[in-house]
């Protein structure tokens, strides 16, 4: 579950592989969005607040458009299921932390990963400060690990 950039509105996953939009102040549901064939597990705003990620039981992660609930592009490269997804501060990569025990960080322009870390359990949190990433897994380990700065 995550709040938007503004704080408006609320990105939930669920069981049904739904993810549901919320408006913060109301309680009321906006959206509903479909498009993954496993149980929702992760959820993430781009800071502007444009996009929404989402990381699956399906082993994909989805790109999403926050004002329509467009799907704007499926990621595949993980072998388990997506069990974290960041953005970084700038909107230009995603992260995501898997049970197949990788973090991938990915282009959001090209939709490739740029950056694989292999951890010795699944991934189970990430978050991105900066060009620090964050990455916890299953046996307690916190791995701090720097995204290149390609401009």
């Amino acid at each position: 579950m995550a709040f938007s950039p503004d704080g408006r509105r609320i990105i939930s996953g669920s069981g049904d592989n739904t993810l549901k939009l919320w408006d913060s102040e109301s309680g009321q549901e906006l959206a509903s969005l479909t498009g993954h064939s496993g149980r929702v597990r992760a959820v993430a705003f781009r800071p502007d607040g444009r996009w929404i990620v989402s990381g699956s039981g399906d082993r994909t992660l989805k790109l999403w458009d926050s004002e329509s609930g467009q799907e704007l592009a499926s990621l595949i490269g993980h072998f388990g299921w997506v069990r974290a997804v960041a953005f970084s501060p700038d909107g230009r990569r995603i992260v995501s932390g898997s049970d197949d025990q990788t973090l991938l960080v990915w282009d959001t322009e090209t939709q490739q990963i740029v950056a694989r870390f292999a951890a010795e359990s699944t991934i189970h949190d990430v978050a991105v400060s900066g060009q620090t990433i964050a990455a916890g897994d299953a046996l307690g380990n916190v791995h701090f690990l720097t995204l290149e700065n390609d401009s």
